[in-house]
């Protein structure tokens, strides 16, 4: 088989374990945790690639705020489901990236969760400026047109 055949974009597996804190009086996850697991994923997604957010804002400068979040709910999350993130960069382009997740209960494989982040790359000064090389280079090794 070829390299072009076999590739594949990179995705990232998170685990986490709903904590009764994390759950409402329904004992169904609370909506907005899910975009806690978002940023678990990406930071485990990111540092699968040989970075990490706090060299990125000390060494670099920059930081990646959040501009736009979608998600969409299939099935509810219970205390003590064991969970896990997919995460996937779906774009990486100038001064945007965009991250794709799906949260899927492990224990049946359930899908429980899709969405979308983007970001915008920002200096000290909140300020939009281009993803340095050194990462926009690691982020094209990635993904797959």
């Amino acid at each position: 088989m070829s390299e072009v055949a076999e590739a594949r974009p990179m995705v990232s597996e998170s685990r986490v374990r709903v904590r009764y804190a994390e759950t409402d009086q329904m004992g169904v996850v609370y909506h907005a945790n899910y975009l806690v697991w978002f940023e678990v994923g990406r930071v485990d997604f990111i540092r699968g690639l040989g970075m990490d957010y706090r060299s990125m804002e000390r060494e670099d400068g920059i930081g990646i705020a959040v501009v736009n979040v979608s998600a969409r709910y299939r099935a509810p999350a219970r205390y003590d489901d064991e969970l896990v993130i997919e995460t996937r960069l779906l774009a990486a382009r100038g001064s945007v990236i965009k991250f794709g997740y799906r949260i899927v209960r492990d224990a049946d494989k359930q899908s429980l969760c899709e969405g979308e982040t983007v970001h915008v790359v920002v200096g000290k000064d909140m300020r939009r400026q281009p993803l340095p090389e050194k990462y926009a280079e690691r982020f094209a090794a990635v993904l797959i047109s």
